[in-house]
């Protein structure tokens, strides 16, 4: 739409939007999201020991992790030590029937955790039926090349 001014000019109405702010907006949104991601993955927050070998987990597996109040949680949900059997084989039949790969789980546990409390979650999770059981760790940082290891 095209206008005349007083001076007998003829300009044109600014009828386009400005995006670049809204794309500003959406590019910060994109990466506060990519760096959220990964840390809600794991749900609660454990300090696992550190070890030298260290596999990278690659498959999708119930999780069961012990935090340093010796609390017990399947996936991000609380348990009672003494159902975590029952809800182990609930959950393990239910991945059965789905097809996807039975009776594996991940035990994370926070490196504080008494022996006697990591015991009795890894008794729970025999008792269910599961055998195969992998602990979770992170690797060992390694120091610089001069240094010695003990």
């Amino acid at each position: 739409m095209a206008f005349t001014s007083n001076s007998g000019q003829t300009r044109s109405s600014l009828a386009d939007i400005n995006i670049t702010p809204l794309v500003d907006v959406v590019l910060v949104l994109l990466v506060i999201f990519m760096i959220s991601v990964p840390v809600l993955q794991s749900g609660i927050e454990v300090a696992v020991p550190k070890t030298r070998t260290v596999k990278e987990i690659t498959e999708q597996r119930l999780v069961v992790t012990i935090d340093r109040d010796q609390n017990v949680f399947l996936g991000d949900q609380p348990v009672n030590i003494h159902e975590l059997s029952g809800k182990l084989r609930q959950a393990s039949n239910n991945a059965a029937q789905q097809n996807l790969v039975k009776k594996v789980i991940y035990l994370r546990a926070d490196e504080r955790v008494p022996f006697g409390a990591f015991a009795s979650v890894m008794d729970a999770v025999k008792q269910a039926g599961i055998t195969n059981i992998s602990i979770v760790t992170q690797p060992l940082e390694t120091k610089g090349a001069g240094a010695a290891g003990f």
